[in-house]
Parts: structure tokens; sequence; C-alpha cells
């Protein structure tokens, strides 16, 4: 036996032996090939549950209020239970917004993604998002891909997107802000059900669904030709909504922080 190599006590030692994390102290990160299937497979979800939940609801009715009502419901609870099932793993972001702005906000000395996580997270939610419009597609029997001609370019429509991600973004970052990111599934799920009504756009708030959905000629698509527009005002909303988090929620100084008189 070399010098290197471990004692045979060593590796037959009990498992409570081995060196347990301080409390309180920051548990292992996921591995990020981990947190990628996680956003990947957490955003062909959302955008599946989004899209076949369109599809449906325009086949059991003619009624567009209704339509929306259902829509609008099924992306509710899904996207509550993905929170709740992804956000240990990923974050459950499912939205290049929101990695977008955890980006900024960790070159800026908070927490959040770094440049290789950001590099690795939103390929993977466009990529998932595709994956999830074809996939309600082929469970409706729909064509697997058929861009839509549902034109969304109209100037109400794009204001509508930058105050759906203002809000979003703000919410996220301020349930943070606060310590209260516990309520992150009950509280994004419900702003995104209710902005699917109170906005002109009826929310789409995420750079990557809007790509999805530009593959599915269905109640739920937006036409290439309107992806761009909607893409540049998420991001645009991404910035409002943290510049309102900075304002509204800004930290008061600590007495640490004061000056000595």
């Amino acid at each position: 036996m070399t010098a290197t190599e471990p004692a045979v006590s060593d590796a037959i030692a009990p498992a409570e032996a081995s060196p347990q994390p301080a409390p309180g102290a920051t548990p292992p990160r996921t591995p990020l090939i981990a947190r990628a299937a996680a956003e990947l497979v957490g955003t062909a979800a959302l955008v599946a549950i989004v899209v076949g939940s369109g599809i449906q609801a325009t086949k059991l009715t003619d009624d567009v209020a209704l339509q929306l009502l259902a829509n609008s419901t099924a992306t509710v609870f899904g996207l509550g239970v993905l929170i709740a099932l992804l956000g240990p793993v990923s974050g459950a972001h499912f939205n290049p917004a929101v990695t977008l702005a955890e980006w900024w906000t960790a070159r800026r000395g908070g927490a959040g993604v770094n440049a290789r996580e950001l590099a690795v997270y939103v390929p993977s939610q466009i990529a998932g998002a595709i994956a999830g419009a074809i996939l309600a597609d082929a469970m409706f029997g729909e064509p697997l891909v058929k861009w839509s001609t549902h034109d969304r370019s109209a100037g109400n429509l794009l204001l509508g997107e930058v105050v759906a991600t203002a809000g979003l973004i703000m919410l996220i970052f301020g349930l943070a802000r606060t310590d209260r990111l516990r309520f992150a599934p009950v509280a994004v799920a419900s702003y995104i059900g209710a902005a699917y009504w109170f906005t002109s756009s009826t929310s789409f708030a995420n750079p990557a669904v809007t790509i999805g959905r530009a593959f599915t000629d269905t109640f739920a698509g937006i036409a290439p030709s309107s992806v761009a527009g909607f893409v540049a005002m998420q991001l645009i909303g991404a910035v409002v909504g943290l510049a309102l988090v900075a304002v509204i929620f800004m930290r008061g100084k600590t007495e640490q922080d004061k000056p000595a008189a």
C-alpha cells in the first residue's frame, strides 16, 4: 500500500463518520446537467400545458371567453406544480427573461446564475419550449410543426407584454428580497393566471414560450413574424421589473453600514 492509497479502515468507516455540512451552510448545488434537464423538461411541460389546453378548449366550445378560461386555469395549476417539483433542482426558471435577470443580479453581487449556467439554461429552455409545442400537437393529432398564423404585432399587445413581464420579474425578485420564495409556486402561478386576463397579450411573459408557441397553428400560437417584437418587449419588461425591485425593495442600511459619528 502506498502513502496515497486510503487505509482499509477509512474505506469501511460508517457513513455517519464522514464530515457533515455546518448548520445553515449552503448545500451543494445540483449538477449542471441535472439543472439543464429540469429546465428543458419543465419548459416543455409548461408549453405542452399551454398549447394542449388551448387545443382541448377549442374542441369543447366555440366561446372564446370559455376557451381562455380553460387555457388559463390549466396553466395556473400546471405551472404551480412544475415550480413546486423542479424549483429545488434548477430554480424552475423555465424562462430566459428570469434567467437573464438572475445572471444580472449575480454580476452585481447578488445570488443567481453565472455566465456558464446562463449559456446552458437558455438553450435548454428554448429547446424544451419547441419540444412541448410539438408534443401537444402530437397528442391532439395536429400537424407536428405548422407555423402559427395568429398575428400578435399590434402595439397594444406589445405594451401588454412589457407589463406582464415586468410584473413577473418584480414578483419573483421581490419574493427573493423579502425571503418569501417558498410562496413562489402559488404566487407565480396565480400572477400568470391573472395576467392572462388583465393584459392585452394574455401574458406570454417568456421568450422561450413565445418561440415554442410559433410552432403550432392553434389557439395558443403566435405568428413567427410577431415573435421578435414580443421577445424584445419581454426583455424590456424584465429591465423594468428589476428597476422596480431595486426601488420598492430597497435595502436599508444597518448599524454597521452607518458611518461613525
